[in-house]
């Protein structure tokens, strides 16, 4: 897949190395695939969620604020298998996740037995179509995937109209949607980047309720690192708010209108009002590919209680994404 970049690179690079001698400087940051080589990610992505109250009246010790806290947590491993190379950098692949666990605290004095939809990601293929700048560009075996498995979030009969169950949905859509992210969102990949260059672009912020929000990102390249394996790309990005969600994002859940069940399909008008935070990714220069990933952030929300009781319990979110390859 290197080859159609690395021609057009050279060529770029040896016109940009007649007006500065810094040419030499820049990498190509491209994703390979060798034929027959399967490559395997461990993916995880967990967070620790806290609900405060505020004040509770009556309390003995003051008025302290009450705050419930919680957590889930998806593991996911995912195997990725060129079917085809294309003589002009394209490349066909197959993914089919091998396992995916979660693990969910329950609420205090609650116990809960009933399986994540997004469980349901094991043993599912789905191929897609990457360019040898990591875009992919063909989503549609993936989008057809995640409406299957939005449709296993709901409760199969109801009275009381269609509800939705709890689910991880957003974290799978987080780890596959935005594979190869740091290395697609570069506009003019061939012409390589240099140690300290910026560049931005949006991921998503999977959450336990359903709200479809993003992160501005800014990825810097922050250093050239030696390594057994090959050369690695150490990668710093930063996070904030994005004021808009690109629209064909996918959403996993069918049209109209639904509620969801738990504290959070009670509670509504979920109101963002903070997110920060880094991370760090690995990309194996000579190798083309992602070795690791670590994605933190803490988002601040504000929500209603319903029937305008004046209650806004304010939510903290502290997230991680991580991804690292397994050796075969």
């Amino acid at each position: 897949m290197k080859t159609v970049l690395t021609i057009f690179a050279v060529l770029g690079l040896s016109g940009l190395a007649g007006c500065n001698g810094s040419a030499g400087e820049k990498e190509l940051l491209t994703v390979d695939f060798q034929k027959d080589r399967t490559l395997r990610y461990k993916f995880v992505s967990s967070r620790d969620i806290e609900v405060d109250w505020g004040p509770m009246k009556g309390d003995s010790k003051g008025g302290r604020n009450k705050v419930e806290k919680s957590s889930e947590t998806m593991e996911m491993v995912v195997a990725y298998r060129p079917i085809e190379i294309e003589p002009y950098g394209l490349t066909t692949v197959k993914a089919t996740c091998e396992s995916v666990k979660i693990k969910r605290s329950a609420r205090k004095g609650r116990r809960t037995t009933k399986k994540d939809a997004a469980e349901s990601f094991a043993g599912k293929t789905f191929t897609f179509t990457v360019g040898p700048a990591g875009r992919i560009e063909d989503y549609s075996q993936l989008d057809k995937l995640i409406r299957e498995i939005g449709k296993k979030a709901f409760r199969p009969n109801s009275n009381r109209g269609r509800i939705k169950e709890p689910d991880m949905i957003s974290d799978f859509i987080a780890t596959q949607w935005f594979l190869w992210d740091s290395v697609s969102s570069l506009k003019k990949a061939v012409e390589g980047v240099r140690v300290g260059q910026t560049w931005e672009s949006k991921l998503s912020v999977p959450t336990p309720m359903v709200l479809q929000k993003a992160r501005e990102v800014i990825y810097t390249l922050n250093e050239i690192r030696q390594s057994e394996k090959g050369r690695l790309a150490v990668i710093h990005s930063s996070y904030s708010l994005a004021k808009s969600v690109p629209r064909n994002w996918p959403m996993p859940y069918p049209d109209g209108r639904f509620q969801m069940s738990g504290m959070f399909g009670f509670l509504g008008s979920y109101k963002v009002l903070d997110l920060q935070g880094q991370g760090e990714e690995l990309f194996n220069i000579d190798a083309g590919r992602i070795e690791q990933y670590n994605q933190q952030y803490q988002m601040q929300l504000k929500a209603s209680f319903p029937m305008g009781l004046g209650v806004n319990p304010q939510i903290t979110i502290k997230q991680n994404l991580t991804m690292q390859l397994l050796e075969n």
